[in-house]
Order: structure tokens, then sequence, then C-alpha cells
């Protein structure tokens, strides 16, 4: 199950540790649950990341998944916005961790794509395709999202998306796919966007029963990432 733990780190905001790990990440696909062919499509992903200067990968990293709604890591972010349906998902969601003995640790929320991947690392395999699957319709519209923009990203989302043996031709990832792409390049649109939803993790004393609004009230969201 390594091989969960080594897509997760993919994912994660690049650092010189995650550079020093990519030989050893490079070893884990290789011998994974992930097929040669998409071991082969994540080399030019893992080339740029070890060898890449460490301040051009993070601001390609914050130019893809920080600035655009529709490359968002937060998955429910694809489905429920800022809605209040969504601290009702992250709730179960963290209730799903610690029943399986994770404890959530770092500021990132629990549906953020590597947070959900580490999670997996520590199931079964069974399991974890299983609940990678609920997710299918979202890395399908992600991997073709980031396909369209060339982006040695897309591979991780092609290697996830077999893993998980979601359907490209479902009624929800086509819903997701004909939604229209931000563009990150547009700070004017994507300040308008995110002018008009309002983050509603905080607890409401109107909905919900107490213990939610009680854990969400100390969710803490994570702090936007600036390129250095």
């Amino acid at each position: 199950m390594k091989t969960f733990k080594a897509l997760s780190a993919l994912l994660s905001y690049p650092s010189h540790d995650l550079q020093e790990a990519i030989p050893v990440i490079r070893a884990i696909l290789a011998e994974g649950v992930v097929t040669p062919a998409a071991a082969t499509a994540l080399e030019p992903l893992l080339a740029s990341l070890e060898s890449g200067d460490l301040y051009d990968l993070q601001e390609r990293y914050v130019l893809l998944f920080d600035r655009s709604r529709t490359l968002s890591l937060n998955l429910f972010e694809h489905i429920h916005g800022e809605s209040r349906d969504r601290g009702g998902a992250m709730v179960d969601l963290l209730e799903t961790y610690r029943a399986g003995g994770f404890d959530l640790a770092g500021p990132e929320l629990p549906d953020h794509l590597p947070v959900l991947l580490e999670f997996l690392s520590m199931r079964p395999l069974a399991e974890a395709r299983e609940i990678l699957a609920d997710a299918g319709h979202i890395l399908i519209a992600l991997a073709e999202r980031l396909a369209r923009r060339e982006s040695v990203y897309a591979a991780v989302f092609e290697g996830l998306v077999k893993l998980s043996s979601a359907d490209p031709a479902a009624e929800e990832a086509q819903a997701l796919l004909a939604q229209q792409d931000d563009n990150p390049e547009d700070l004017a649109a994507l300040d308008a966007v995110w002018e008009e939803a309002q983050v509603t993790f905080g607890p409401d004393p109107n909905a919900g029963c107490p213990v939610s609004r009680d854990i969400l009230a100390r969710m803490e969201p994570a702090p936007a990432r600036a390129a250095r």
C-alpha cells in the first residue's frame, strides 16, 4: 500500500524533502499496484520534481492547484462548493479516518486528496480502491483538465482513475467535465468567483447537530500558500 503514500507525496507542495525522496518514490511505483505503463507515464513528473528549481516547482503547483477551483485538490469543492453540505461531508470523512485509526495532522482539510491517499495507504487494497471509487468522477475530471493543460501532474490522476476503475462515461463524470475550466492567469475573474462563494465551515446555530457544529468550529482551513 506504499503506492498510495507515494502518490500522496507527489501531490503535496514541492519541498526539498520531496525532491530527495523521488528515487524512493520511483522505486515504490515500479513495484507497486500501478501498471507499468502508468509508472512510465509518471516519469516526466518525477524527473521534473527531482531536478527542477524548487521555486519554479512551487510556483507551478500554486498556479495549478491553489489558484484554480476546477483543479482544487479538496475533493468536496467539486461536489458541494462552499455549501453547508460540504461541512457534513467533512464530519463524515473525519469519522471514517478516526474509525480507521488515522489522526489528521497538519493544516489541510480532511477532503484534501493527498490526505485521503495517506489514509488509503493504511487500508487493505480492496477497501482503498472502493473508497477511491467514490471520488472516481472527480479524479476523471481532474485528469482531463490537467491533460488539456499538458500538465505532467495529469499522469497521477490517470493512474488514480485506473486504480479506482472509474468510468469516464458515467453521468457524474460527464457533468463535471461539462463545467468550464478556471483560468488561473485571469486574476480578476478568479477574485470574482471567490468573492461570490463564502466559506461556511464555521458553526451555525440554526444548522446541523451540536456535535457536528462543535467539530466544524474547531476546524481551521489551510492557510493560503505563496510561491517562494
